[in-house]
């Protein structure tokens, strides 16, 4: 008897776990730590918060569109985490992410804005034991050919969702209809060259967006210059950073549509100097900022 209540109260209670916390479908802006919250949480009309798992979710209009705002916390797991339940306790309808990276292409600069087509893990790997002449790796993905750095030998993923059956992804991609309207956003007069209005900060150049390309995510903060040349001829990618694909994959899983707006903070061992992440991350979190409520702007719904 003891047993059957016990039971009933865990079925009674499985549907509360997954209720929704608000009906409205909603577009998702996720961040990944404070000076990207900070850059948009202003910008959000009409706010009221909510909380789950003790982090709050901003829920609000931004340019009369309805949106919700979290902070999922730095690292692969808080941002998959974080979107899984997104999905599950509200309505969304689409996912966008906005922060800083750290810039792998030679030819991007700091404050530049990348809203990458898709989205791998550079650090999804086996790492192998030495043997003679080098390293003998126990396990490859099916079809992988990438080359390995030093001990270290990179993996897909494998993912599938309701309509595509399990297999290996290098990358996760954006949503085609979400980059045709990045497109459409002006390259660069909204962007800031200045970190203060003091201008004892400032940028030799002229942000600009780059609409197109891939982005990396992986656990790692990642500040080596000789790595990141690998990283940048291994997967052809723009920009890194610690988050980004992990919400695309889930996105991918659920079937909802996902971008990333990722704007440059430093050039993750490419500086010339020391990295210029401190320097540069509130003016990096704001130009991602501005081009997400840009975009925002020209959503249908």
């Amino acid at each position: 008897m003891k047993f059957l209540l016990v039971l009933v109260g865990l079925l009674t209670a499985a549907p509360a776990l997954a209720q929704k916390l608000d009906d409205q479908p909603r577009t998702a802006i996720m961040t990944a730590f404070p000076p990207e919250h900070a850059a948009l949480v202003g910008r959000i009309e009409q706010p009221r918060t909510v909380r789950v798992n003790g982090v709050p979710v901003t829920l609000g209009q931004m340019g009369g569109k309805p949106v919700l705002l979290v902070e999922s916390g730095v690292s692969m797991v808080n941002a998959a985490m974080t979107t899984q339940w997104l999905v599950d306790r509200f309505a969304v309808k689409r996912i966008l992410f906005s922060g800083i990276a750290g810039g792998i292409d030679p030819s991007l600069h700091i404050g530049d804005v990348v809203v990458a087509a898709d989205w791998g893990q550079f650090m999804e790997s086996t790492i192998a034991r030495e043997a003679p002449g080098g390293y003998a790796p126990i396990f490859r993905t099916p079809g992988n050919d990438l080359p390995n750095y030093g001990m270290i030998f990179p993996r897909d993923v494998e993912a599938g969702n309701d309509v595509e059956a399990k297999s290996w992804h290098r990358t996760f991609p954006a949503d085609p209809a979400l980059l045709a309207i990045a497109r459409a956003l002006s390259s660069s007069e909204s962007l800031a060259r200045c970190a203060d209005a003091t201008a004892a900060k400032c940028l030799p150049h002229q942000p600009s967006l780059h609409v197109g390309g891939r982005g990396i995510s992986g656990p790692a903060f990642m500040d080596n210059a000789a790595y990141r040349q690998y990283l940048f001829a291994t997967f052809q990618a723009q920009v890194l950073d610690m988050e980004s694909a992990a919400v695309a994959q889930v996105a991918y899983a659920n079937r909802v549509p996902f971008l990333a707006f990722r704007s440059l903070s430093d050039l993750a061992g490419g500086d010339a100097e020391q990295n210029q992440m401190s320097a540069f991350m509130a003016l990096a979190s704001a130009n991602s900022a501005r081009v997400v409520q840009d975009f925002v702007a020209r959503l249908p719904d």
